[in-house]
């Protein structure tokens, strides 16, 4: 399975922030959303970082509640490692095991076109085995 085989099934939706907004801003959107990351996108639509839990909480933990009216840019991520369309799960796989992120942007031709998790990886594979079991208990019931 490839990246736009999951883009298919959950949708292409991101949600992003800009690089200027706070992290208080940044919070709030991940908590109502109920996700881990936002991709944070410059005016020109370009992606600029990603904004994760994480880096909230890290921010946090070093500098107190008050880093909260601090923009994202200053927390974020600005080395976004990306993913296009094209790529296998097992590309995904072992991105997000050696780089230990949990979220890859999907870009194809500079443009920002979806973002696949952990969890839609787990997802994914999850599916396959199932399919794979149904199939070898398919043929061993019945010969096919």
């Amino acid at each position: 399975m490839r990246v736009d085989g999951v883009l298919q099934g959950k949708g292409s939706e991101v949600a992003t922030i800009g690089p200027d907004q706070t992290l208080l801003a940044a919070t709030a959107e991940l908590g109502k959303r109920r996700i881990g990351a936002l991709v944070v996108v410059a005016a020109d639509g370009s992606v600029a970082g990603i904004v994760s839990e994480r880096d909230i909480v890290a921010a946090v933990a070093r500098e107190g509640a008050a880093v909260l009216s601090r923009a994202v840019r200053e927390v974020m991520t600005a080395e976004v490692i990306t993913c296009s369309p094209n790529d296998t799960m097992e590309q995904l796989m072992s991105a997000m095991t050696e780089q230990h992120i949990r979220h890859l942007p999907v870009v194809s031709d500079g443009a920002l076109v979806g973002i696949v998790s952990i969890g839609d990886v787990v997802k994914r594979r999850v599916a396959e085995i199932q399919d794979e079991a149904t199939a070898l208990g398919d043929y061993i019931t019945h010969g096919r």
